[in-house]
């Protein structure tokens, strides 16, 4: 008597099927659709000047926020909360802010959408220049 047998379709069909409900998975988003203002705590400092390329800026995943230097010594801070599925934007360069999960791209001194799937800006948020540190406000 011999055991069940397994056809190469059956296995590739399944393996189909797992793909799929992985992919779908990575592109839930959080519900977070970027309105919400990350909670720092006024005075504490976020980075250092030195930190943030003019023209370019820093994503600190931890408070969810972005700082941009679009000219030099002009500091900007947004959520780093993508609009449109609530995941993180992943760089800042040349004067964008870019969301490679899906493609979105915002300003880097104004924070709105300038390409993509996002449907709103990136929410502005006060931060305090104070000699070579960059404060919570």
């Amino acid at each position: 008597m011999t055991g069940p047998v397994v056809h190469r379709r059956i296995v590739f069909s399944g393996l189909g099927a797992l793909g799929v409900a992985v992919a779908l998975a990575g592109c839930a988003g959080s519900g977070d659709d970027g309105g919400s203002t990350p909670t720092v705590d006024a005075g504490a400092e976020l980075a250092s000047t030195s930190e943030v390329p003019v023209g370019g800026g820093i994503i600190l995943t931890e408070q969810k926020l972005v700082i941009t230097q679009p000219t030099e010594g002009e500091f900007k801070a947004f959520t780093a909360v993508c609009t449109h599925q609530g995941l993180l934007v992943t760089s800042v360069e040349d004067g964008t802010i870019k969301c490679a999960n899906h493609g979105s791209s915002y300003s880097a001194e104004t924070g709105e959408v300038e390409g993509g799937p996002a449907p709103s800006a990136l929410a502005s948020v006060e931060i305090d220049v104070q000699g070579d540190k960059i404060l919570a406000a």
